[in-house]
């Protein structure tokens, strides 16, 4: 082979021939160890002993926290966890009246409190707020009975019968702030009908007029 010398047997040269050491370690403090006092001994390894113990104590409680093993629930925004419900009218409507009180029941069912105010009933020529306060305030899990007072300021605007009628609110917790329609039928919707009629001096609306023949077998001209 050309350009390769003599291979040398191992151990051929002395140490006096100074050959580098390649990879030697540092000195450790195992090499040392038999050559520490007892004493310090004793006292090296209660100190690995002390912050083991220490080291554990700190880690344990973030570990097992359940803080730290699922994150805490958003909070909730008001207008997706309140409820309205209507009840029926705080007394009967009078002939004349121009005005009446409707009762209802509102739910909170997680989160916060939710702060509540009342601000309109849908239609123009009408007024409404809460009594006795404009604001009230609902507790998660918890049902509360509001009036509302509705009052009859304008009959133009006014349709003959209430259809899908609503209120607007205003919701507040600790999340947000949010205006709000919550839409009616039944009960509510005749009961305000008959408020339209008797303030406004009406008669019922009449049903539309039935067309002759089956359905779906009327002729186009």
């Amino acid at each position: 082979m050309s350009g390769i010398g003599p291979v040398e047997p191992v151990g051929s040269a002395g140490p006096a021939e100074g050959h580098d050491v390649i990879g030697a370690d540092a000195p450790r403090l195992t090499d040392r160890w038999p050559t520490v006092s007892p004493r310090a001994r004793r006292t090296a390894l209660g100190a690995g002993v002390i912050a083991a113990v220490t080291a554990v104590a700190l880690l344990a409680p973030q570990a097992g926290s359940p803080d730290h093993a699922r994150p805490p629930d958003p909070i909730p925004y008001p207008a997706n966890v309140t409820d309205w419900h209507y009840l029926g009218l705080g007394e009967p409507l009078a002939s004349r009246a121009t005005g009446g009180s409707f009762r209802f029941a509102v739910s909170v069912d997680i989160g916060p409190p939710v702060t509540l105010t009342v601000l309109d009933a849908a239609f123009p020529g009408l007024t409404a707020h809460a009594t006795p306060r404009p604001a009230f305030t609902v507790l998660a899990g918890t049902t509360r009975r509001v009036t509302v007072k509705i009052s009859v300021s304008d009959c133009s605007g006014l349709p003959v019968s209430a259809d899908l009628p609503f209120l607007d609110v205003t919701l507040r917790n600790t999340r947000a702030i949010q205006h709000h329609s919550f839409i009616f039928d039944g009960a509510y919707a005749r009961d305000l009908s008959t408020l339209f009629r008797r303030a406004c001096n009406r008669s019922p609306a009449r049903p539309a007029p039935r067309p002759s023949g089956s359905a779906g077998s009327q002729n186009a001209d």
